[in-house]
C-alpha cells in the first residue's frame, strides 16, 4: 500500500472511533460529571505515552540512523518538539474555540455559532492526532503504526462521548450530538493524509514529522485536556484515568512493537 494510502486509511479508522464514542448517547445513557473528566484524562494519558513512546523514542531512533550518535539527533528533537507546540499554540490564540468548563478562547471580536467554537476546539485536538497516526504509517513501520492507531483510537473514544455530551448540554437532539461529535472525527484522516504527504517528500523529513506531532500533542495534553479535567475539583479521579491510559499506552506499545 502506498505511504499516502496507508496513512489515510488508518488515521480514518482510529478518528472514526470518536463516533463510537459518542454513540451511548443515542440510548441517553450519560456517565457522570466525575467519570467523564476520568474518561478525558485517560485520553490524556493514552496520548502522553503515545507521545514518547511511539513518536519521540522512535524519532530518535531514525536521526541516529541519519546522523549518528552525537549532539544532532537530540537537537533535533528539542526543536522539533517546540516546533509543535508552537504551532499548536499559534492555532489556540489565532483560531476562535471554545472549551468545554472555561468557555471560549481566541480573538474576541469573532462571534461564532457555540457548536462550531466546539467543533474548532475539537479539530485542534485532533489535528496532531491524525498526523502522528499518518506519519508513522507512511514511515512503513507496521508494529508502531498498530501500536498508536490503536492508543488514539482508544482514546478517541472517550473524546467522542465528551464531545456529545457538550453538545446535549447546550440544547441539541441526541442523533444530532451523535452526527457532529462523530464529524470531528473526520479532521484526523485529513491530518493523516497531510502526514503521509509529509513524509513522501523525503525520508530525512520522518523523524521531524514524528517530533512535531509529538511536541503538538504534549502542548494540548496540558494546555487543554488536563486544564478541563481538574477546573471542577475532580482531579483524582482525572488523575486515576490518565495512569490508565498511559501504561495502557505502554503495554500496547511494548507488546506490538
Amino acid at each position: 500500500m502506498d505511504g499516502w494510502l496507508a496513512a489515510l486509511t488508518v488515521s480514518a479508522l482510529s478518528g472514526g472511533m470518536t463516533a463510537v464514542g459518542a454513540a451511548p448517547v443515542l440510548i441517553g445513557w450519560r456517565p457522570s460529571e466525575r467519570n467523564t473528566n476520568a474518561l478525558l484524562g485517560f485520553a490524556a494519558g493514552v496520548m502522553l505515552a503515545a507521545s514518547f513512546f511511539s513518536l519521540i523514542v522512535p524519532a530518535l531512533e531514525i536521526a541516529e540512523q541519519q546522523f549518528g550518535s552525537g549532539l544532532i539527533p537530540p537537537t533535533i528533537a528539542v526543536f522539533g518538539i517546540i516546533i509543535g507546540a508552537l504551532l499548536i499554540a499559534l492555532i489556540d490564540r489565532m483560531v476562535p474555540h471554545e472549551h468545554f468548563v472555561k468557555g471560549a478562547e481566541g480573538p474576541s471580536g469573532i462571534r461564532l455559532n457555540r457548536l462550531w467554537l466546539f467543533i474548532i476546539a475539537i479539530t485542534i485536538h485532533n489535528i496532531p492526532e491524525g498526523l502522528s497516526v499518518g506519519i508513522t504509517a507512511a514511515g512503513g513501520d507496521y508494529d508502531a503504526t498498530v501500536a498508536i492507531a490503536s492508543g488514539i483510537g482508544l482514546q478517541n473514544v472517550p473524546e467522542g462521548l465528551a464531545v456529545a455530551l457538550a453538545l446535549l448540554a447546550i440544547g441539541y437532539s441526541r442523533l444530532h450530538t451523535f452526527v457532529v461529535a462523530g464529524l470531528t472525527g473526520a479532521v484526523e484522516p485529513l491530518g493523516g493524509l497531510l502526514g503521509g504527504w509529509f513524509v513522501g517528500i523525503a525520508d530525512w523529513f520522518l523523524p521531524w514529522g514524528l517530533l512535531v506531532s509529538a511536541g503538538a500533542m504534549i502542548f494540548v495534553i496540558s494546555h487543554e485536556i488536563i486544564p478541563e479535567t481538574h477546573r471542577e475539583g475532580h482531579h483524582s479521579r482525572a488523575s486515576i484515568g490518565l495512569m490508565l491510559g498511559l501504561v495502557l499506552m505502554l503495554f500496547l506499545d511494548v507488546w506490538l512493537g
